[in-house]
């Protein structure tokens, strides 16, 4: 179920998506490292981490050292890859496509046109933009993905273009995790803030 436009999941607070936009832009990123970008203490980097490896959305792992000392964790983007693979975000996908199946079979004119991957693709993507506050519409014909009214239109204007780039991340790691020709290609140009319409893409057309 939707949110009614409160911003929660993955992006919730800005500190999150600071974080968010680090291990996105570089895999293997230490706690250190990620407290000298943002300016956090090193407690709250570890707690928002945690979150974010519970929600599927960061992978740890463990540096291998050649010398002596205690090898550090390392922490990077799940995005979807088989070298950055979630295990939860494997069992979110499966989840996704068992109710969208189940909703299918009580609702088949809800079914689309686009083929069984990237059905189970969409599914996983509402599943996630609907845990993350926002109330999805997708147009399975011009694919695209209307997130209007966007739960950031108040933040500040300097921020939005992270959170913008964040967000198109995390839709593109959930699209990859799944499995299927879609991708999320790019967020539209905004015509006022609270309009957010996200571009899809057929690799496969």
């Amino acid at each position: 179920m939707a949110n009614g436009g409160l911003v929660c999941g993955p992006i919730s607070t800005f500190s999150r998506v600071q974080i968010l936009h680090l291990v996105q832009s570089r895999s293997h990123r230490t706690i250190a490292e990620i407290c000298e970008a943002t300016g956090l203490h090193q407690n709250t980097v570890r707690e928002h981490l945690q979150r974010l490896v519970d929600g599927g959305y960061v992978i740890q792992t463990t540096e291998h050292r050649t010398t002596r000392g205690r090898p550090r964790t390392l922490y990077s983007a799940a995005d979807g890859t088989p070298e950055a693979s979630s295990p939860v975000a494997r069992d979110k996908v499966t989840a996704a496509a068992r109710r969208g199946d189940l909703m299918r079979r009580a609702l088949p004119a809800t079914a689309s046109d686009l083929g069984r991957q990237a059905t189970y693709q969409l599914d996983d993507l509402v599943e996630h933009l609907e845990e993350s506050g926002f109330e999805p519409v997708i147009d399975d014909v011009q694919l695209t993905v209307d997130l209007t009214p966007c739960p950031h239109a108040a933040a500040r204007p300097e921020d939005r273009p992270v959170l913008c780039q964040v967000h198109l991340g995390l839709m593109q790691g959930v699209l990859t995790q799944a499995g299927g020709p879609l991708v999320a290609d790019f967020v539209r140009d905004p015509a006022l803030p609270e309009e957010c319409v996200v571009q899809l893409t057929d690799s496969a057309a």
